[in-house]
């Protein structure tokens, strides 16, 4: 099935810049500029569209996810801290999240935010070594408006990317893998059928609840599901193997955005948030939809 022309414009995609190692974590910058991470470097990266991209943190403790807080202040997962830190004013990055239940995270990886300042962030980790884990489990937590850290779910095998449906009553999670096995059956070139995305209902006290299965992306091409955006239609857009998955609300699968490389995140944004960035492998593309994305809460309006 492929109704990809509901949501494209024609345009093809836009290379923005290239020659990076590993690109992930976009978010756009309501002043004009696109941040982006990338993860093998260790670096974070600003790009104003037309111009050269700039590095806004060396040695980024290798910064993966990214979104802004209620006050406009960017957040970042470090996963080799293994923390989710705030940007300050003054350009230094102070923790907002270290432990759960007085245990040392895993790996923060993506992070959400409710539109009441409810912060999210996924959890796994499969590259923390057995011996230095101190969570049995890959789970999302959440912090609170107070500063306080909590389990979420850990009803989620391995937590990758993160979104919220329009109305916040429903939070994605792209679940990349079951274990270790899952790797090799792709290595192997078979179908992995442990790569799908949650969904779980959103109380108003935030906690998390009726987890379930809401699409599969079973494949054998290269890819995993990660990085996920909504539409204000509800759509679902997540990268995963071959591109960009694109459900409807649903679940029903439209169809997969290709691009020249294998996207792992994405990102909307533009003036009318229109424009969606994709992080992919080397580059960083942006393509039009014909659907506007999702404000992030605590951005200014989008026209």
């Amino acid at each position: 099935m492929n109704r990809l022309d509901e949501v494209l414009s024609p345009q093809e995609p836009v290379r923005l810049a290239t020659g990076f190692k590993f690109t992930e974590g976009p978010v756009w910058d309501p002043a004009g500029r696109w941040l982006f991470v990338d993860v093998s470097a260790n670096k974070i990266h600003s790009l104003v569209p037309g111009q050269q991209p700039e590095v806004l943190r060396d040695n980024s403790a290798g910064s993966n996810g990214m979104t802004w807080d209620l006050q406009g202040r960017l957040l970042v997962c470090e996963s080799d801290t293994r923390r989710l830190v705030r940007r300050e004013p003054d350009g230094t990055y102070a923790p907002l999240a270290e432990r759960v239940g007085g245990r040392r995270l895993n790996r923060p990886n993506d992070v959400v935010t409710r539109s009441d300042g409810l912060i999210y962030f996924s959890d796994p980790g499969g590259l923390v070594p057995p011996e230095e884990r101190e969570l049995d489990y890959f789970g999302v937590h959440m912090v609170r408006q107070d500063g306080s850290v909590e389990v979420a779910t850990k009803d989620t095998e391995y937590p990758n990317g993160l979104a919220f449906s329009p109305d916040e009553k429903i939070l994605y999670v792209a679940i990349t893998r079951k274990d270790m096995s899952c790797i090799d059956e792709k290595r192997r070139g078979e179908v992995c059928k442990h790569q799908y995305i949650r969904a779980f209902d959103v109380a108003p006290d935030g906690s998390l609840s009726n987890g379930r299965v809401f699409a599969n992306m079973h494949s054998a091409e290269r890819g995993l599901p990660d990085g996920m955006k909504v539409d204000v239609e509800g759509r679902v857009y997540c990268t995963g193997p071959g591109g960009c998955w694109v459900f409807e609300a649903s679940g029903e699968l439209l169809g997969i955005i290709r691009l020249p490389e294998i996207p792992g995140n994405c990102a909307w944004g533009g003036d009318d948030h229109h424009t969606m960035l994709f992080a992919a492998r080397t580059s960083v593309y942006t393509l039009r939809m014909k659907t506007r994305g999702i404000r992030i809460p605590g951005s200014p309006s989008v026209k």
